[in-house]
């Protein structure tokens, strides 16, 4: 099977369906990040088939948590990961990936004009030091920090209808007991995603 069969096959495997338009897009977009990727290091998974698995099919598992989605941030984004494959996806959704590495946010960049998404933007700077113009339906991270960090340092982006969503291979007990559970409610959803062999997590936080 081509990397194209992969891709839909993937999708459909996790219930998600695209217009062609944006299967298009998600290979543009991997076939960039591969080709930067011999240059600039920006991730440890070589090769476009685990490319596929480890950040397209990754990335998109958590979109059926997304619904209704106007505006949310992808923080700690590295090469746009998920924020740029859900992005593609979400057209109608606006999307900021925040990242405080030049040389990430400048892929992040190159990538936006490149598979021409006109809902997506790249902000170099800490989260910390993020604040937004509007209220967040969504904050997104990948593999980004412990629960109670992620929740720390996003916690002035917060209103009350703010999800927190954040995608782990497992979650650690250390991490639940670290969370203020006086302060945030969480659900833990497992998830199996086409070409990775490891369970994956979806966890979504709501503040109280």
């Amino acid at each position: 099977m081509n990397l194209a069969g992969e891709l839909r096959a993937g999708t459909g495997a996790l219930g998600i369906t695209l217009q062609q338009s944006q299967y298009d897009q998600l290979l543009e977009y991997l076939q960039l990040l591969e080709k930067w990727n011999q240059v600039y290091n920006l991730t440890s998974i070589r090769g476009l088939p685990r490319m596929l698995s480890y950040h397209l099919l990754d990335s998109l598992s958590v979109l059926p948590l997304l619904g209704n989605c106007r505006k949310a941030i992808d923080i700690g984004s590295g090469a746009g990961l998920p924020g740029i494959p859900l992005a593609i996806a979400m057209p109608d959704a606006v999307w900021v990936l925040v990242d405080s590495n030049a040389r990430k946010t400048r892929f992040i960049r190159q990538a936006i004009a490149h598979c021409g998404l006109k809902n997506a933007q790249v902000v170099q700077t800490r989260v910390q030091d993020y604040h937004a113009p509007d209220s967040l339906d969504f904050i997104v991270s990948r593999a980004y920090a412990p629960l109670a960090e992620f929740c720390d340092s996003v916690a002035h982006l917060l209103s009350p209808k703010t999800q927190l969503i954040t995608m782990k291979t497992g979650l650690k007990q250390e991490e639940v007991r670290q969370l203020d559970t006086t302060r945030f409610t969480f659900e833990e959803e497992k998830i199996k995603v086409p070409g990775i062999s490891e369970t994956r997590s979806l966890v979504t936080i709501n503040p109280l």
